[in-house]
C-alpha cells in the first residue's frame, strides 16, 4: 500500500505540472481527492492492515494529501497569474496611437448672445421674467390697446388654436409678458422678457414663422423717451461697440404713445445698401416707445403718476448682427459645420 499511495503522489504532480487550464486542475482534484478519488480508494483498504502498519499508513496517506494539495494550490496561483498577465497583454493600450477626439457641445448663437443681452439689462438693473407661450388674446392684444379689427389680429398673421371666447392663440409677441407683469406687480417695475413668439411669416433671409424676442418695460414715476433712447443704446454700444449707429424713426404702435422704429447700420454693408437691408444701409431692428396711458390703466396703474417706456427686440436679427451673418436660415438648419465656428 505504500507503494500504491507513492505512485498515486507521482502520478498526480506529473499531471499537474502538465495542466495548463483551471478547469482542468478542478478535473485533477476530484480525481485525486474526491470522496471517489484516487487517494480514498487506496485509504479504504486501511481495515485490511495489522494495528503495527496502521499508524505507518496513515501518516503516510495524510503527508501524500498534504503535498497533493499543496501543489494544486501552487498551480492554481501559477494559472490565475498567467491568465491575469494574458488578460493584461491582450487589453494593453499602444500609447504612440493618437487618442480619440472627444466633442464637447457649445452654446447655439442664439443663446449665447441672449445671455450677454440678459447680462447687460441685470448690469443696469433689470429683472428677468417669463409668461406662458400659449396666451389668451385679452393679454396678447386687448391688454396692449389692438382693437379687434387691427391688421395684426389678422388669421394669416398670427397661430390661433382655439377660436373660443376667449381666442386661445401662440403668442406674437412678448408684450403679454409685461401685461402679466403689470396685473400682479406694482411700480417701479424694470423687466425684459426673453422667449419664443409665432407669426404665420414667409421663411426668407430675414423672417421665421418662429423666432425670439426680448421685450424690456420700465414704468416708474418720470420716465422720459431720453430714458428709452438711452437704454437702447448702452445695449448697442455693450453688443457691437461704441462705432454702431442706430437710427430711430416715428412711428405707430397701438400700445405706446408716442412710438418709434429703431434701426441699426447694416452689419453687411456698412451703411451702403446691400440685399440684406435692401439697398437703404439700416436694418429694422426693434419698436419701441413710451406706454400708451391705456395700457397702463388697464393693468391699475394710475397713469398721471407714472409712466414708462417699453420696447421689443429680434434676437435673431442681434445674432445676425454680433456675428456678421447674412441669412436667418442658417440659426435654425442645424448644420454642425456652421454652428461649431461660435
Amino acid at each position: 500500500m505504500k507503494e500504491q499511495l507513492l505512485k498515486i503522489e507521482e502520478l498526480a504532480k506529473a499531471e499537474l505540472s502538465a495542466c495548463t487550464e483551471i478547469k482542468a486542475l478542478d478535473d485533477l482534484r476530484i480525481k485525486y481527492l474526491g470522496k471517489k478519488g484516487e487517494l480514498t480508494s487506496i485509504l479504504k483498504q486501511m481495515g485490511k492492515l495489522s494495528a503495527e502498519e496502521r499508524p505507518v499508513i496513515g501518516q503516510l496517506a495524510n503527508k501524500v494529501r498534504a503535498d497533493i494539495e499543496e501543489a494544486l494550490n501552487e498551480k492554481l496561483t501559477a494559472l490565475k497569474a498567467s491568465a491575469q498577465a494574458s488578460k493584461i497583454a491582450s487589453e494593453s493600450i499602444d500609447i504612440t496611437l493618437p487618442g480619440k477626439t472627444q466633442t464637447i457641445g457649445k452654446l447655439h448663437p442664439l443663446s449665447k448672445v441672449e445671455n450677454e443681452i440678459r447680462d447687460i439689462f441685470m448690469g443696469m438693473g433689470f429683472d428677468i421674467a417669463d409668461g406662458p407661450e400659449v396666451d389668451d388674446d385679452y393679454h396678447v392684444f386687448e391688454a396692449l390697446n389692438l382693437p379687434p379689427d387691427h391688421p395684426a389680429r389678422d388669421t394669416q398673421d398670427t397661430f390661433y388654436i382655439k377660436d373660443t371666447n376667449e381666442r386661445i392663440l401662440l403668442r406674437t409677441q412678448t408684450s403679454s409678458v409685461q401685461v402679466h407683469v403689470m396685473e400682479t406687480q406694482k411700480p417701479p417695475i424694470r423687466i425684459i422678457s426673453p422667449g419664443r413668439v409665432y407669426r404665420s411669416d414667409a421663411v426668407d433671409a430675414t423672417h421665421s414663422p418662429l423666432f425670439h424676442q426680448i421685450e424690456g418695460l420700465v414704468v416708474d414715476k418720470g420716465i422720459k423717451m431720453s430714458d428709452l433712447k438711452g437704454t437702447l443704446e448702452m445695449l448697442m454700444k455693450k453688443l457691437y461697440g461704441n462705432e454702431c449707429k442706430l437710427r430711430f424713426r416715428p412711428h405707430h404702435f397701438p400700445f405706446t404713445e408716442p412710438s418709434c422704429e429703431v434701426d441699426i447700420m447694416c452689419f453687411n454693408c456698412g451703411g451702403k445698401g446691400c440685399s440684406m437691408c435692401k439697398d437703404e444701409g439700416y436694418i429694422e431692428l426693434l419698436g419701441a416707445g413710451m406706454v400708451h396711458p391705456k395700457v397702463l390703466e388697464g393693468c391699475g396703474i394710475d397713469s398721471s403718476v407714472y409712466s414708462g417706456f417699453a420696447f421689443g427686440l429680434g434676437l435673431e436679427r442681434m445674432v445676425m448682427g454680433r456675428y456678421s451673418i447674412n441669412d436667418l436660415r442658417l440659426l435654425y438648419e442645424n448644420d454642425v459645420r456652421f454652428l461649431e465656428q461660435f
